[in-house]
């Protein structure tokens, strides 16, 4: 069966689904080329307010496909260079996409499916769910920005730890260290991402938007920088219309409906 990138939308939710059963929802570059254009038709869609990843079946995703990468080994490197850079391309389209990503993780979520599960803005996890790099097992290292991803979150001890053994990480010690949002029970992750992705969707989309380019403009400026960024999108914000009807919803004590 041919790994695809199966779309359909909840509400104002778009929810994407890595299909590739067969192989635990192995990636590829079919599905990181599905996964940007998908992207980039909801940035412009005012009925999209979020977008949730899931995998279909038992698993989140099992990373990149080892028999894949033994047949790339008789290529010449530019082969796998690309290919990484494909992946790579729809991680940064997913960093930067101006509005809310979650993943909903079920199984495994393994290798470069943990660093796509990273990369989302939220993190919903079923509690039997398992995440791992296991790259050093066959002799390889991290791709996606999972070692970036874990060594800004974490110690490195520990990140060294994980990496280097190729340990298997429960969801639970995930949230103890404060990598997921939400533990649900087995089964449930994709509905619990739902709800919380429509919770989102209640609120402004500017205001989701400019809190997101924050956050991912904090680790790289000093606090005078960031400060000055902050206050650019303030006064943005507080010039949208979405703005008025917010103050006024809260001053008037009623439920707000936001513009796109």
């Amino acid at each position: 069966m041919t790994a695809q990138l199966k779309s359909h939308t909840e509400g104002q939710t778009l929810v994407l689904t890595l299909s590739n059963p067969d192989y635990r929802n192995a990636l590829g570059p079919p599905i990181y080329t599905a996964g940007i254009e998908a992207l980039n038709a909801a940035e412009s869609n005012g009925d999209i307010r979020s977008v949730v990843i899931t995998g279909e079946g038992a698993h989140f995703s099992a990373g990149g496909q080892l028999n894949r990468l033994q047949e790339n080994r008789a290529l010449p490197p530019e082969h796998q260079a690309q290919s990484i850079e494909a992946l790579h391309g729809w991680l940064e389209t997913i960093a930067t996409f101006p509005k809310p990503v979650l993943a909903a993780v079920e199984g495994a979520a393994a290798g470069a499916g943990f660093s796509l599960a990273l990369t989302c803005d939220f993190l919903i996890a079923a509690s039997n769910s398992v995440f791992v790099m296991a790259y050093s097992n066959v002799a390889l290292s991290p791709d996606g920005g999972g070692s970036w991803q874990l060594a800004r979150a974490l110690p490195h001890a520990l990140v060294s730890q994980w990496l280097m053994l190729g340990e298997k990480i429960s969801a639970e010690q995930l949230m103890k260290h404060g990598l997921v949002n939400a533990l649900s029970e087995p089964g449930q992750a994709l509905q619990t991402a739902l709800t919380w992705a429509q919770r989102l969707n209640e609120r402004a989309p500017n205001a989701l938007g400019s809190i997101k380019e924050l956050l991912n403009a904090a680790p790289g400026q000093s606090l005078f920088a960031h400060m000055a960024l902050e206050k650019q999108h303030f006064v943005n914000n507080l010039h949208h219309p979405n703005a008025g009807i917010g103050i006024a919803a809260f001053l008037d004590k009623h439920t707000p409906q936001y513009k796109p």
